[in-house]
């Protein structure tokens, strides 16, 4: 059956944040319970900053949150909780923002398609299995053994398009 689905939409200003940091990190204690992985009070608070808003968050903006909350925080610390994250799936990497998300859905392994708004920085998440069945075949095709599957679409949110006036997106 295919799964094609939104894990993670794009949210309005009055979303509430707050819901989407508590169930990142109770799904976060659980993968890494599942997994007898030690969630540190670090890698949790670096999971929380991504969370905080639903723009991608690059390393160096997560160290300089943190050094404003502890001032011996360094770099090699920041990318060492950003790799065990990325890990265990709790969030990833947009390569083309050199940035990084929460998964919208980290207890299953998915490919993953974003939209990333050019304008406000928001991204939404997709999970379409028509899409990375597609990827898979093609790249078999070739003889070429995927091993991570990340598609990144760069456009405009639905807040954007309203705020651009035309609602089209050239072609």
């Amino acid at each position: 059956m295919a799964k094609n689905k939104v894990l993670e939409p794009f949210h309005g200003s009055r979303h509430d944040h707050d819901h989407c940091i508590d169930e990142a990190m109770a799904a976060a204690e659980k993968i890494c319970d599942a997994a007898e992985a030690r969630l540190t009070p670090l890698r949790r608070r670096v999971l929380e900053m991504v969370w905080q808003s639903h723009e991608p968050v690059g390393a160096y903006d997560l160290l300089n949150q943190l050094q404003k909350e502890k001032s011996r925080a360094a770099p090699p610390t920041v990318y060492r909780a950003l790799e065990f994250l990325l890990e265990h799936g709790l969030v990833h990497r947009i390569e083309t923002l050199n940035a990084y998300v929460g998964c919208g859905e980290p207890h299953s392994h998915h490919g993953a398609q974003f939209l990333i708004c050019r304008d406000c920085g928001a991204v939404a998440e997709l999970d379409d299995s028509d899409i990375s069945r597609t990827i898979l075949n093609k790249a078999k095709h070739q003889g070429f053994q995927v091993q991570r599957q990340t598609i990144e679409i760069m456009g405009l949110c639905p807040d954007c398009t309203s705020d651009s006036g035309n609602g089209h997106v050239a072609t």
